[in-house]
């Protein structure tokens, strides 16, 4: 799994049991590995390439990918035991109202260099049945977090979810990504902790312009791609002239707003309002110590509890995820909830490209 803050590929080596319907999993490993820096730039520039150069580093992407869990697989003697790879791969281009989404990382390339099956293109059947293709992860919700109402990740991208009456879903706002780009050149290429914006001061005028995005105003399902974040909110805060503390202050309080009214939407109708529901947060936004106060605070007020799991499942919830869709795809199975993504039905997702 790679998101489109670009930290790095999250991969997840998991065993998986069914039962009577009943899903339960183990996750035997885990590695985050950062992006050479040369690749890193390519990926990002990625949807202004042109239609050679971009095929060329989807082909460049693959083999990388397959490299690297060949490595993965050697470091951890679990040689001859994976069965199957299932590839998010890096979304480029997600275009739904058009029918289109794109993620690089050949899946050809992938089996190739590995010589295990590989699945990738995890979104694409949604997408041409009329769906959002995202979020995909709802149907790992349903399937294994049992216990809790509702779902939020902060990743580039925060979405959220919900597993009943029937399973919804969707982006909210972009998250790390820009928090990342508004922390400059720090030491570790992030605010740790939120400590830069806890010392900051939110800017009304900012935070206001930033509330009137019409996106923020559509129904669900609805969607996001890179380039709102980028090319629509980023440059609106650098216009700006913030110092860096207050910037990221301001986004900080736009994305727990955003996100307590999407959690509020959602709450409607479970009719949990004030009755206990609980919210599971993962993905790197959890470890944002600020962050993550400031959304209790406003959970709480709304009878919401904020829960955030061990490390392990707050950073590969979702490669988690995108392993289960694999299985699923594996046995011919649905994988994508129309309900969430608002697709004509149900449908299976993935190409399977043979070892």
């Amino acid at each position: 799994m790679s998101g489109s803050s670009l930290d790095g590929l999250d991969i997840v080596y998991v065993h998986f049991e069914e039962g009577a319907g009943k899903w339960s999993f183990e996750i035997r490993e885990t590695a985050c590995i950062a992006y050479p820096s040369s690749l890193k730039e390519k990926l990002s520039a990625a949807t202004g390439l042109s239609a050679r150069d971009y095929l060329l580093l989807h082909t460049e992407y693959g083999h990388f990918l397959g490299k690297t869990v060949n490595a993965f697989i050697e470091e951890r003697a679990l040689a001859y035991q994976v069965q199957l790879i299932a590839s998010h791969g890096h979304t480029s281009f997600h275009i739904p109202e058009k029918s289109m989404t794109a993620q690089l990382g050949d899946g050809a390339a992938v089996a190739a260099v590995t010589g295990i099956h590989t699945i990738t293109d995890l979104r694409s059947s949604d997408v041409a049945l009329g769906g959002q293709g995202a979020p995909v992860v709802p149907i790992g919700e349903k399937l294994l977090f049992t216990e809790y109402d509702l779902f939020l990740n902060v990743g580039g991208i925060a979405n959220i979810s919900s597993p009943a009456p029937e399973p919804v879903g969707f982006d909210v706002c972009p998250a790390n990504r820009i928090l990342n780009l508004l922390a400059g050149n720090v030491e570790k290429g992030y605010d740790e902790d939120g400590k830069l914006a806890s010392a900051g001061t939110v800017k009304e005028s900012l935070l206001h312009a930033l509330n009137q995005f019409p996106y923020y105003r559509r129904p669900f399902p609805k969607s996001l791609s890179n380039d709102f974040g980028l090319n629509e909110i980023f440059p609106l805060i650098s216009s700006a002239d913030l110092l860096r503390q207050d910037a990221l202050r301001t986004y900080v309080e736009h994305i727990v707003m955003q996100v307590a009214e999407a959690a509020a939407q959602l709450l409607k109708r479970l009719r949990k309002e004030g009755a206990g529901a609980r919210i599971l947060v993962t993905g790197g936004g959890a470890h944002n110590r600020f962050l993550m106060e400031r959304l209790k605070t406003e959970f709480h007020a709304i009878g919401l509890e904020l829960v955030i799991p061990g490390k392990e499942l707050a950073d590969y919830k979702e490669a988690l995820i995108i392993a289960l869709m694999g299985a699923l795809r594996w046995r011919e199975e649905e994988n994508v909830i129309s309900s969430v993504t608002g697709s004509a039905r149900n449908s299976i997702n993935g190409a399977i490209w043979s070892s």
